[in-house]
């Protein structure tokens, strides 16, 4: 294989949340959404030649930046974004927060569809409104949007915004276009406007198609605004670097002004860097990546068929985040992922974090190498046993 990603990287006492911030010792963080590779190597290598520059003062967005996502999302998606329609910003969290403060007001109430990430409803409770869950329908290991609900629930006029997770973290599905234009057809109905988290875009894997939502047409575009980065699909949290896209100037401008109250309108140099390098440079990596990842889905799903039956693992159509339904231990899903970290040193998140229709489910990350990831389904089986 070209890129290795079974190297076993320490990343202990390096800064990172993942493995320094919490009770470690023995314990192995299977929890929170980055991963344990190291970034492509065009990007290392740009980034390098950046810090050999040695001058990092005031930088301005170069129009490289703006090329690099359009090409990448022509390329990859088949669709064309214009250059206005783009706005940089340090991060999806900061722009789903400036989305929902600039397109609603104080008490409004936001749409989400839970089991959904937990920054959601952190985002929406932090900006005086009311987070209100159209939850998705569960059935036999598969995930689909309850219409029936969601259109009782868009037709309150309190209700203001959707927010969609597109490809969905953390149930692993792929929405298909028929799915995205029932809902957007929902919603421009009641005039509600859709805010689609698109971070996990290039984490689909073969047979699988993502679908911006902003893709499905003009009425649709201009009544979004579509969120997304390069910081989960190549590992560059750290750089704080995202964009926005909405084809309506009137929610564009209104996002802008947010951030530019709150003085973040630049970006971090070495987040502009890794992101064209990633977009222009590293597609091959990406798809190596996918293989890998995919690859250690079958092998947990494998493990956990021969040894824990119980357990029932989502099908995953995208991400690197896996979703298994442990409702056959009777347990809540704080007792489960508790046991798990006190008797195992394993840890992974709890389902509630999700919503209280993430109950008896656990959310594991499997973007690490094949050795530790076969250590974490081992403490799994020991801790479920």
């Amino acid at each position: 294989m070209k890129y290795n990603f079974d190297e076993i990287i320490s990343r202990s006492d390096s800064g990172s949340i993942k493995w320094d911030d919490g009770p470690f010792g023995e314990v192995l963080p299977m929890w929170i959404a980055d991963m344990d590779f190291k970034s492509a190597p065009e990007i290392l290598k740009a980034l390098q030649k950046r810090v050999d520059h040695g001058i990092f003062g005031y930088t301005a967005i170069p129009e490289a930046f703006y090329a690099a996502i359009i090409k990448w999302w022509k390329k990859r998606y088949g669709f064309t974004l214009e250059k206005e329609w783009l706005v940089p910003v340090s991060g999806v969290i900061p722009a789903l927060s400036a989305g929902i403060q600039s397109l609603s007001k104080i008490g409004d109430e936001v749409i989400i569809q839970a089991p959904v990430y937990n920054h959601f409803y952190s985002s929406i409770e932090n900006s005086g409104r009311i987070a209100i869950e159209n939850n998705l329908l569960y059935n036999n290991g598969e995930y689909t949007i309850d219409f029936e609900d969601l259109a009782q629930k868009a037709a309150d006029p309190k209700v203001k915004l959707l927010m969609i997770s597109n490809p969905h973290n953390p149930v692993g599905r792929v929405w298909k276009k028929e799915e995205l234009q029932a809902l957007g057809d929902i919603c421009l109905q009641h005039n509600v406007v859709i805010i689609s988290d698109e971070i996990h875009a290039d984490l689909v894997f073969k047979g699988h198609n993502h679908i911006p939502f902003a893709s499905l047409g003009e009425k649709y575009s201009l009544h979004s605004v579509t969120l997304s980065s390069p910081t989960k699909s190549f590992n560059l949290a750290g750089l704080q670097v995202g964009y926005f896209f909405t084809q309506n100037e009137q929610f564009r401008k209104a996002i802008q002004s947010s951030f530019q109250l709150m003085g973040i309108e630049l970006l971090n140099i070495f987040g502009i860097t890794a992101l064209i390098a990633a977009y222009e440079e590293s597609e091959q990596w990406l798809d190596a990546l996918k293989e890998y990842l995919h690859d250690n889905y079958l092998f947990l799903t494998e493990f956990i068929n021969l040894n824990l039956p119980q357990v029932k693992v989502t099908r995953l159509e995208a991400t690197y985040l896996v979703w298994l339904d442990c409702t056959a231990w009777g347990k809540s899903a704080d007792e489960l992922s508790h046991i798990l970290l006190e008797e195992q040193k394993l840890w992974i998140n709890s389902g509630t974090m999700y919503g209280s229709s993430g109950e008896g489910f656990l959310r594991i990350n499997i973007a690490t190498p094949k050795f530790l990831l076969k250590d974490g389904l081992e403490r799994l089986l020991k801790g479920l046993s």
